[in-house]
């Protein structure tokens, strides 16, 4: 599979030997990419608290939130599948869409008109300044792939990584049984 560029819609896989803590085996979903700048959300690292526990817009709803990355940790973020009723949302790529009316989307999810399969809630986000990410990209800390809805609103968020890499095939493979630290084996 061809290496893609950094793009809204692309998957940074953390290479297996990635040791900083924010990014160490996860997946960030690239929002937007931009010669001043990327954003995106890391998509397989489960947050300490819940939705309710975060908003008392959400009261009585324990939905699961994500760490989203280490930048302004005080913002919530959503991810979802439903256009049509979330308004003001951002098409990133093929039916997956980035933000829009928050509270649409929880009165939503408290009536049953959507399900909670299909929106992501992050706290905040992942960034990279001018020419970082692209940085980051030679010194092959990432391995990049297409985001799909299969691996964004993925049921096991700890088979993320592990499933992404194995989506790539080949030598992508083996990746996935290297030890985090190759000196302890």
């Amino acid at each position: 599979m061809a290496k893609l560029l950094p793009a809204a819609g692309v998957l940074l896989i953390a290479d297996p030997f990635l040791k900083d803590p924010n990014f160490m085996r996860t997946v960030v979903f690239l929002c937007e990419h931009q010669d001043e700048g990327s954003f995106g959300f890391v998509l397989n690292r489960q947050y300490d608290f819940t939705l309710d526990q975060l908003m008392a817009s959400a009261e009585g709803m324990p939905i699961t939130v994500y760490y989203g990355g280490p930048v302004q940790m005080d913002t919530i973020h959503f991810l979802h599948q439903f256009p049509d009723k979330i308004p003001g949302g951002f098409e990133v790529t093929d039916g997956i869409y980035w933000g829009g009316d928050f509270e649409t989307a929880v009165s939503l999810l408290k009536s049953g008109d959507i399900e909670v399969s299909g929106i992501r809630f992050f706290i905040g986000y992942s960034g990279w300044a001018e020419g970082q990410l692209q940085g980051e990209l030679k010194e092959k800390s990432w391995i990049t792939s297409r985001g799909t809805s299969k691996l964004i609103f993925h049921e096991d968020f700890n088979a993320i990584w592990k499933d992404a890499l194995l989506e790539l095939g080949g030598d992508y493979e083996q990746l996935v049984n290297y030890p985090i630290d190759p000196q302890l084996n």
